[in-house]
This record gives structure tokens, C-alpha cells and sequence, in this order.
């Protein structure tokens, strides 16, 4: 029987000729990334069980990314905790504010990631691998710990869920349409512990920015991770970040899924998510006269070089709408460079936006870009749950980078093909 994209790459790790959905596995672990929220408990957890020393200090990444630069005493310690346990070890891929980003912006910029790896993060998002044809996961602290300590984790082997992609993209049309479209259809439990796996001809019109938009919000649909098949499309991109020795991975052509869902983006219209759920999805045309009050354009769903060129687009020229804020955050110091050089930074601080350093920020409601009561924002983040933004009666819409730009300039959602 073939074999789905998730089960070749656990199959390989845990040193099986196949596995099949249900199976329960330890398999060795490429990558375990922890960052400034999540390292803390697991240190803790660390020295309970007794560790002295990680397996593999070259396996282990740990990104300062949640709450930096520090917002309060609490996130300084934590921050803290995480420096001094990675000096202790002798953590190789340590990245410190000035030098770091958004982890899951930063691990594929910075060559952590390349197909048929099993990566395992203490972060929901670390899904967006799969963009690059690697089976990656999300754990919690007490999980990462054990990894630290003996360098595999169990998995039970997920169904798998394809996604056909069709047809050709209007303009504007993007990754995060693409997904929001999908959470529309299926719900956020509608791919509940099952491996997202995306096929179709479309694919190869995407590119490794709309996989990596795509691939992090299947945390949204329920799903175990996201993965796409690794074409040449994505090794060119790996080669451009230093990956070298990089191999196509696609699914055998009898493989089995537990369902089938096709999706004809040609039809598509820009999408939109609005309150409370990252699954309430409506097309843009049906939303007459949001006004805004806030707009973010950043995380680690939309903040990549790609995503703030289309920024500059919308706004070059043009000004950010008086009664609205923008605030653009790049997903990594890199990105952060290419803006100033490009001279991106210019057009939107010229427009009236805020130019922010690279954090999650506003995505958890942690500090820069709060919403104050009754507030309404466009965030390009991933979830709008009540409250996770700001205040309880606060309301969080969720667009691709094109709508949040349109908007921003409009002061209200509107289709950024009006715009053209």
C-alpha cells in the first residue's frame, strides 16, 4: 500500500518500511524549536525529571519571539530563563532579539527546515513547515522537555486529509484566501488529528510564501499539521537560504486519504474571517461598511517579505484613513533589512503607519496594538477569538495583506481590487 506524505516521513524517522494511520511510533526528531514563552515551563519540566544535558544541542532551536522586546518584569524573566539554559547547553540555533524574528518566519529563512524533516515546536503554528514537505508538529512544554532530554517523541500516525487546489488565481487571490476559504468549508475541528495534505495543479502557481500562509493556519482547521509535496518550487527556495542536498517528496500514487476536498481557486474572491472565529468566513464583498479603528499586518501567518511588498503596493501614494491606525510587523530581522532597503519602510511610515520590530505582538494580545473597548481591527494574524486581541468586546476581522492594506487606506474592509 502507498504511502501519504506524513506517513513516509514518520515512517523513515521511526526506522519502519511503512506505517498506516493509528499507528503509535517513537520516532527520531530533526528539529524541537521552544521560544521565550514556551521554554520556561519546559526547563522546569527539564530539571524535574532529572536531565542534566540535551540529546543533541544541534537539534534544538529557541527563538525570542512572544514577548519581546519585553513588555513587563514577568516576560524579562522569561526571556531570561530561556538566554540562561541556552547558554548552559550549549544550544547552537539560539536566537536573541536583534538577530532573531518570529520563529516559524525565521527557521525557514534561516535554513532549520528542508523536506522529509520531522520538526516538533512548543508553538500551535509549528505547521508551517509543512510548506517545505516536513512533517512538523506542535507540543507542549512537558513534551519538549522529554525531546530535549532523549531526542524522539511518539506520534500517532494521523489520517491524512487531501486538499486538491485547481484552477488559476484572480488577482489578489492568495494563500490566506486559499485557507480562510477552507476553514469556511470544514470548520476549525474539521481536520481534527489529521494531516492536511495539498495536492493539484495550482500548487505550482503558489508560491513558497501562500504554502507557508497556508500550511500555518491548518493549526486553525484542528489538524495534527499541513504539509505539501516539496517541487521544484520549493527547493529553488531552499537553495536561495543555504539548504543544499534538498530532494523532491510526493506522496505515492496509491496512497489513501480519509477524505477528499477540492477547491477551484479560480473562483475565489477575497476572503475574510470575522468575529469570533477564524472559521466564520464571508467573501469581501458582503462586508458594506466595517469601519476600523485598527489595522496589523504581520505574524507569523503574513509577516514575510512578500507580504509587506504587497504593503507598499497599496500604499505608495497613499494615506493611511485619519481615524484608523496601521501597524506593519515584520516576521523577522531579515525581513525587517529588506523593508529598509527596499524602501518599504519609507512608504509606510510616509503613509501614516507604525513600523514595528519583529514580534508576535498584537497576534496574543501581549503588548503593541492592544484593542481597547469596543475597538474594531483587520489583523493579517491567524485567530480572532474574543478577547485575544484585547479587550473582551473588541472584534477582530482576519484578511490576506492585500485586504488589511486596501482597508487601511479606506478606513474600512474593502476588496483591494477596487483599488486597481
Amino acid at each position: 500500500m502507498g504511502m501519504t506524505l506524513a506517513e513516509k516521513v514518520i515512517a523513515h524517522h521511526a526506522h519502519q518500511s511503512e506505517v498506516k494511520p493509528g499507528d503509535l511510533v517513537f520516532a527520531e526528531v530533526d528539529i524541537v524549536l521552544g521560544t521565550d514563552v514556551t521554554v520556561p515551563l519546559g526547563v522546569k519540566v527539564f530539571r524535574e525529571m532529572g536531565a542534566e544535558k540535551v540529546h543533541d544541542p544541534s537539534r534544538v532551536v529557541m527563538v525570542q519571539d512572544h514577548f519581546v522586546p519585553a513588555k513587563d518584569i514577568r516576560a524579562a524573566e522569561m526571556s531570561q530563563i530561556m538566554r540562561n539554559f541556552a547558554r548552559e547547553q550549549g544550544i547552537e540555533h539560539y536566537y536573541e532579539l536583534g538577530r532573531s524574528g518570529i520563529c516559524h518566519v525565521l527557521l525557514p529563512e534561516r535554513g532549520h527546515v528542508k523536506p522529509g524533516d520531522l520538526i516538533v515546536g512548543a508553538d500551535s503554528h509549528t505547521c508551517t513547515y509543512g510548506a517545505l514537505g516536513a512533517f512538523a508538529i506542535g507540543v507542549g512544554s512537558t513534551d519538549m522537555a522529554a525531546i530535549w532530554a532523549i531526542g524522539e517523541n511518539w506520534i500517532r500516525v494521523p489520517e491524512s486529509l487531501r486538499v486538491i487546489l485547481t484552477g488559476v488565481p484572480g488577482d489578489w487571490i492568495v494563500g490566506k484566501d486559499i485557507i480562510l476559504h477552507l476553514l469556511g468549508k470544514i470548520g476549525i475541528a474539521g481536520a481534527l488529528y489529521r494531516c492536511v495534505e495539498f495536492g493539484g495543479d495550482a500548487i505550482e502557481r503558489l508560491g513558497v510564501s501562500d504554502r507557508l500562509t497556508i500550511a500555518n493556519m491548518c493549526a486553525e482547521l484542528g489538524a495534527k499539521t499541513g504539509i505539501f509535496p516539496a517541487d521544484r518550487r520549493a527547493l529553488d527556495y531552499l537553495g536561495e537560504v543555504g539548504v543544499e542536498g534538498a530532494s523532491e517528496l510526493h506522496p505515492d500514487p496509491d496512497a489513501r486519504y480519509v477524505e477528499t476536498i477540492p477547491i477551484d481557486c479560480g473562483v475565489l474572491e477575497p476572503q475574510v474571517a470575522i468575529p469570533y472565529l477564524p472559521s466564520n468566513i464571508v467573501p469581501v464583498s458582503q462586508l458594506k461598511d466595517v469601519k476600523l479603528d485598527q489595522v496589523v499586518i504581520g505574524s507569523c501567518t503574513n509577516g514575510r517579505i512578500d507580504d509587506m511588498r504587497v504593503v507598499a503596493h497599496f500604499l505608495k501614494g497613499r494615506s493611511v484613513h485619519p481615524q484608523t491606525r496601521l501597524l506593519v510587523i515584520p516576521g523577522s530581522q531579515d525581513v525587517q533589512i529588506g523593508m529598509v532597503r527596499e524602501g518599504i519602510a519609507e512608504e509606510i511610515l510616509r503613509a501614516g503607519g507604525v513600523f514595528g520590530p519583529p514580534t508576535c505582538g498584537p497576534c496574543i494580545g501581549g503588548h503593541m496594538g492592544v484593542l481597547a473597548p469596543g475597538e474594531v481591527g483587520l489583523f493579517t494574524t491567524s485567530r480572532n477569538f474574543r478577547g485575544r486581541c484585547g479587550h473582551p468586546t473588541s472584534q477582530v476581522y482576519l484578511s490576506s495583506p492585500a485586504v488589511a492594506a486596501a482597508s487601511a487606506v479606506a478606513g474600512r474592509i474593502v476588496d483591494p481590487r477596487s483599488f486597481e
